[in-house]
This record gives structure tokens, C-alpha cells and sequence, in this order.
């Protein structure tokens, strides 16, 4: 019988289970007894699970030993009118070695993440860490190229297929020719066992379903190991997955660990077979770390502190129900409850005691000095620094981006496809309903309101592309946070990438409504009429990528931006003569950041500056008193052209504010921001 397990319980352990708690083979401790740490010396074994070709790959790569001493980490928050600061994690020790799994488990809010993105080098604006951190026995912070990091959430690009995410994700992090990039994809495609799915979409279409959740994980990893990194960070790699998929995850980790690699991820629960393929574990309750070492001495130093674990019961289950005050209420409500075996809980103590008990036990358990003495000796005797690697460059990541987003916008119907068919629809509608109206002093005002409505519903409609620029901002955002792209890399890239599509959207629905509704039949005219539509086009675009960086939330996006549009065609001119709007607020100064009084002004001086109608069989007026008394235009012939550079500059200038909130990166600031303003804004009592 487990020596490590209660033996309350009538029933035996099934052989199964019990195979994963043998002792395991010593690991190295020492830089002397590790692998060598030289790039060229450590062999990968990649080996790929496509059923068409079952060949195993050698690479090379050396694993990193990490150490942390003493490592707590506090986090400000803001209340109303105070500030405090809350310790998150409290003088945490610990270490992790090459080829090797090293688990940070714990309930929730115990500081899981919070230790992972410390040992990274990636915590957040409000945190703060103390203690020391070691590299190769080496006081540094891990360098770029060095290690992955793998974020709870997959945020990947649905339009792409496996193998062209990760071939983008390469060139925008690998220097070098795009061909010598092909045998590190394919290579990493094999380490997580993705041949089967690796010319599948990730986000499927109508005839094809999109990549299940397991394999989307196991993408999100790969596209870290592009770089080949001597340490892999992963938060929560079993999050939202069956058991089924994270026992196959876990293999496929456990497969990558062997060849020398680091990795260190956290969890909140396991089953037995994944729990068995942990090399050491860090158990944290509250920022206190009640245990570290390897996974079969867990389960000793629990029974030591009496809290033995039952034999039909998981031991990651039994670990949450010790420490998790959550619990407390559950046995609360059900204290009347049995069961077959017995009792509702394994432990008949208060979860607060328990933890204590814990903690007390393992600073005094053997455990603790073991740790402590292994620290010391994997720190006195620096190894090789790791170096930064060299990346590609800012103009082949403009390079890369642009032509990603072009090949994501021709496959992603939220895009352009459905905006293309709406302003198709628009147009003729439109069109159709304003056609025939000839050229008389009374067709004026008719052409005027239906060139005001046509730049009206063409900007509103616009808002159709809202989540496509939500999932880029986010995809930016995972993306600047791994160093793989830049703020003027990604803007530059979206810009580009946009300028083919919104101006075949342009001329496109240009040519209908501009010959249907018979305005002036020379070209230079209606080159103007595409010119200012597309550049009001590439205004909009940019706010709209401002709204949606703000909220990442379609609806609030939607109702943001409807709001704006219909407050500028308000002020936009047409309702009331702009010269006539209250000097307050509507005239200074929303008319003058609306897209539509600019664009409908030049389309209107471009159609009538230069004209004249007959009144009568004698008299004549100029075209712009005509249409004088529906819209407020200039006699001037130069006047179009101020209203063209206007939207000239609100397609820059609104890029450059882009660029400034996600340089400062305001989105981390926002709760600070908010409650500022809420505390500006309230009386005092």
C-alpha cells in the first residue's frame, strides 16, 4: 500500500494510479551535473503524431536553471480616496531546473500567475517585487529569445491556418531569409503534435469546424517555440480542456521537458495521470507557499502534517480541499451530507487551521532546508549569461504584417466582405431613390440631401468592421506583450494592409451612386468624389480603432461610435446651416471634428463652385447661392481642397492619438482613470 495515502478507505488503490507515484530517478543540481550549456550540445527529440510521417526530429537546445529567493510581490490598489498596498506573495523560494516540469499550483487568488509573470519579468503597472531572482545562478532578468511565455487566454487568428500562424509568428520574431524559417515551424508543429491539423483553419468556415480547444492550446505553445527558448512559461496550459486533451497536453509538455527545455506553468487542479507527470510542485495558499518539492514528497509532508491522502481521491483534489477556504462554505451548507464512503470531507479541520498547519510544518520540515541548501548551491557558481537573441527587423515586420492582415481582411467576411456587400446595398438603394432629377434649380436641394445621406450612412455602416478591429487590437496587444511587434510596426502594418481594400470599397460604390444620381460627368470631378470618400474612410478607420482599443467590447463599441456619428450629423450641417448653430459646444467644437461637414462641403463645392442656373428665360445664379439656402459652401475654387487636407489631417491626426494610447498604454491605466474622474466629479458630503 502507498505509504502516502490514508488507509481509512476499504477500497485499494488501482494499479493504474499507483504507478505514477514511484520514486523517480534523481535530477541534476548542479551546473557540473547539468546538461552542457552550450547551444550546440543538448539534443531535442521532437517527434510529430501525424499519421504521414512519423519521423523524429534532433535539435538542439539548452535548458536554463532558475531560482527564486525570498520573492514577494506587492500590488497597489485604489479605493475611492485612499491607497493601500496588499502583499500578493509572500517570500516565495524556490527553483526549477532543465528537462523538467515545475507546477505552481493552488486555489484561486493564491498567487499563482503572480508568481509565474514575477519569474518572467512581466508583472503588471501596479506590482512591485522584492527578493531575488536567478538565472543560471546569475543575478539578471531573462533576456529576449530566451523564454515564452503562454497566456491563459489563446488568442489566435481565426482567418489563418496552423501552419500560416506560426509561419508569420516566426518571420515577425526570427531575423534571417523567410526560407531558412521553414524547418523551426515545422519543427515546432511536430513538438506539440499538430501535423494532423496543421493546414486546417483555426477558426474553420461554413464547411469545416474550427480547431478544437486542446489542439488551440497546444498552437498557442507553439508559437513560442519558434524562438527556441531555454525556459517555457505557461499560465493555466489545462484551462477550459477535458481530460482527454490535458492528459494529451501534458504528454506533449512532459515530451518537450525531456529534451532539456524548462518549463514552469501553473494549475489549479489535475487528475492523478497528469498529476503523476509533475516533476515538482509549489503549493501556494494566500501568497504563502506551503510547499516545494517533488511531487511524491508533497504527498508525505501532507500526511506528516495529518492530512493524509484518501486512496481513491486525486492528489491535486486533496490538496485544493485542504487549502481552499472555499470550502468552508460548501461544508457549511452540506454538514448533514454523507456519502457512500462517509463523510463529505477528507479533512474534519477548518481551512484556515489547516493552512496554518501546513505552512508550520513544511518551514520546519525537511523539505524546507533541503530546499534551502539546493538554492544556495545552485547559486554559488555562476553559469553561462544568457544572451538576447537578435530579432527581425522593424521593415520586415511592416513587411510581415501588412501582407498578414491583407491575407486576414480577403478571409474574414467581418472584415470587408459584409461591409462591401452593405455599401453595395447602400449605394443602390440610395442611387435608385435620388436618380431622374435632373439638372434644374430645383434639383438642388435633391442632390444635396442625397449626397448628405450617402456620406452619412457610408461612415455609419462602417461600424460593421468593429469586431474585426477588436480581435486586432487584441491580437497587437499578445503580441507587443511577447516583443514579437511594435506600436508604429503594427500601426504602420494595419495601415497599409487597409489602404487596397477601403479604397476598392470606395471607388466601387462611387461609381454607382456618382453616375445614378448624374453629377458632373468629367473625371477630374469624380476622382475628387473618390479622393475625399476614401480619406474620410481612412478618418473613420482610425477612430474606429480608437473606440475599440478603449472598450475590446463590441457593443459598447457599437454604441460609442453610433453616438459620435449621430451627434456629428447633427452639427454636420444639413439640419441647420452650421453658421446657425449655438457657439456653445455644437459649433465649437463638435461641427468642427465632424467628418461630415468637410466631406459633404467639398463633394458639394466640387459639384456646384463654377456652376450656374437659369432663373427665368434671362437671369442666372451662380451654383453656390443656390445651393446657399440648404447647405453654407464657398465661392472659392481652392475651397474643396482645404476641405480635403481637413480630412487629410483627421486621418493622421487620429492615428497619432492611436499611437499614443498604445504607447502609454492607457488600458492599464483605465480603472485609475475612471476613478479619478468619479472622484472629481462627486460632491463632497
Amino acid at each position: 500500500m502507498d505509504p502516502y495515502r490514508s488507509s481509512s478507505s476499504s477500497a485499494s488503490s488501482p494499479a493504474l494510479g499507483r504507478r505514477y507515484y514511484l520514486p523517480r530517478p534523481a535530477r541534476p543540481i548542479s551546473f557540473e551535473d547539468s546538461p552542457d550549456w552550450a547551444d550546440d550540445v543538448d539534443s531535442i527529440h521532437l517527434a510529430t503524431a501525424s499519421s504521414s510521417s512519423a519521423a523524429c526530429r534532433d535539435r538542439k537546445v539548452a535548458g536554463a536553471t532558475l531560482v527564486w529567493k525570498d520573492l514577494s510581490v506587492s500590488r497597489t490598489l485604489t479605493l475611492r480616496d485612499d491607497t493601500t498596498t496588499r502583499r500578493v506573495l509572500k517570500s516565495s523560494t524556490g527553483y526549477a531546473l532543465p528537462a523538467t516540469l515545475t507546477v505552481i499550483m493552488g486555489p484561486a487568488r493564491s498567487g499563482k500567475s503572480t508568481l509565474l509573470r514575477a519569474i518572467a519579468g512581466r508583472l503588471r503597472a501596479a506590482e512591485r517585487m522584492y527578493g531575488q531572482l536567478f538565472v543560471n545562478a546569475a543575478n539578471q532578468r531573462l533576456p529576449y529569445g530566451s523564454y515564452g511565455y503562454v497566456d491563459r487566454a489563446d488568442v489566435l487568428i481565426e482567418s489563418l491556418t496552423v501552419r500560416e500562424m506560426l509561419y508569420y509568428s516566426a518571420h515577425l520574431q526570427l531575423p534571417g531569409l523567410f526560407s531558412s524559417k521553414t524547418s523551426v515551424v515545422e519543427d515546432a508543429i511536430a513538438a506539440m503534435s499538430l501535423g494532423d491539423y496543421a493546414d486546417k483553419l483555426i477558426g474553420g468556415h461554413c464547411f469545416m469546424k474550427r480547431l478544437p480547444t486542446g489542439e488551440r492550446r497546444r498552437l498557442s505553445i507553439a508559437r513560442e517555440l519558434v524562438m527556441r527558448p531555454h525556459v517555457l512559461f505557461i499560465d493555466e496550459p489545462l484551462y477550459h480542456l477535458d481530460s482527454v486533451s490535458a492528459l494529451l497536453l501534458m504528454v506533449t509538455l512532459k515530451k518537450l521537458a525531456s529534451t532539456g527545455c524548462t518549463v514552469i506553468f501553473t494549475m489549479y487542479q489535475s487528475s492523478t495521470e497528469v498529476f503523476g507527470l509533475f516533476d515538482r510542485i509549489c503549493l501556494l495558499s494566500d501568497g504563502n507557499t506551503l510547499f516545494f518539492g517533488e511531487t511524491l514528497a508533497c504527498l508525505q509532508h501532507f500526511s506528516n502534517a495529518g492530512f493524509p491522502c484518501p486512496i481513491m481521491q486525486s492528489p491535486s483534489d486533496h490538496f485544493l480541499r485542504a487549502i481552499n477556504t472555499d470550502f468552508d462554505r460548501i461544508i457549511a451548507m452540506c454538514k448533514n451530507l454523507q456519502d457512500d464512503q462517509g463523510d463529505f470531507s477528507s479533512v474534519s479541520m477548518d481551512t484556515a487551521v489547516a493552512i496554518r498547519t501546513l505552512e508550520a510544518t513544511y518551514k520546519s520540515s525537511a523539505d524546507s532546508v533541503a530546499v534551502e541548501s539546493l538554492v544556495a548551491k545552485l547559486t554559488e557558481k555562476e553559469g553561462p549569461l544568457l544572451k538576447r537573441k537578435a530579432r527581425a527587423s522593424n521593415t520586415t515586420r511592416i513587411g510581415v504584417l501588412t501582407w498578414r492582415s491583407l491575407l486576414i481582411m480577403s478571409r474574414n467576411w467581418k472584415y470587408f466582405w459584409s461591409r462591401f456587400a452593405l455599401y453595395m446595398l447602400l449605394t443602390l438603394s440610395v442611387g435608385t431613390i435620388f436618380s431622374n432629377i435632373g439638372h434644374s434649380l430645383s434639383s438642388v436641394m435633391v442632390r444635396v440631401s442625397a449626397i448628405f445621406v450617402y456620406v452619412s450612412f457610408v461612415i455609419l455602416l462602417s461600424i460593421s468592421g468593429v469586431p474585426a478591429h477588436i480581435d486586432e487590437i487584441k491580437i497587437y496587444s499578445h503580441e507587443e506583450a511577447n516583443q514579437h511587434s511594435g506600436t508604429m510596426v503594427f500601426l504602420l502594418g494595419h495601415f497599409l494592409s487597409s489602404i487596397p481594400f477601403l479604397f476598392l470599397i470606395t471607388i466601387s460604390s462611387s461609381l454607382v451612386f456618382y453616375f445614378l444620381i448624374g453629377l458632373r460627368n468629367e473625371f477630374s470631378f469624380f476622382m475628387y468624389f473618390v479622393i475625399t470618400m476614401f480619406m474620410c474612410l481612412l478618418a473613420n478607420e482610425a477612430l474606429m480603432m480608437i473606440v475599440a482599443y478603449i472598450w475590446l467590447d463590441t457593443y459598447k463599441c457599437t454604441l460609442t461610435l453610433i453616438c459620435l456619428y449621430v451627434i456629428m450629423m447633427l452639427v454636420g450641417g444639413y439640419f441647420r446651416i452650421r453658421g446657425g448653430l449655438p457657439c456653445s459646444v455644437w459649433k465649437y467644437p463638435l461641427s468642427y471634428v465632424s467628418f461630415h461637414v468637410y466631406a459633404v462641403q467639398g463633394l458639394l463645392e466640387n459639384e456646384y463652385v463654377g456652376t450656374s442656373f437659369a432663373v427665368g428665360a434671362i437671369r442666372t445664379i451662380p451654383g453656390v447661392q443656390a445651393v446657399g439656402g440648404s447647405y453654407e459652401i464657398s465661392s472659392s475654387v481652392n475651397a474643396k481642397w482645404v476641405n480635403l487636407l481637413v480630412l487629410v489631417v483627421m486621418a493622421v491626426g487620429y492615428r497619432v492619438i492611436l499611437y499614443v494610447l498604445l504607447r502609454v498604454n492607457v488600458r492599464k491605466h483605465m480603472r485609475l482613470i475612471v476613478r479619478w474622474c468619479l472622484r472629481s466629479w462627486t460632491p463632497e458630503s
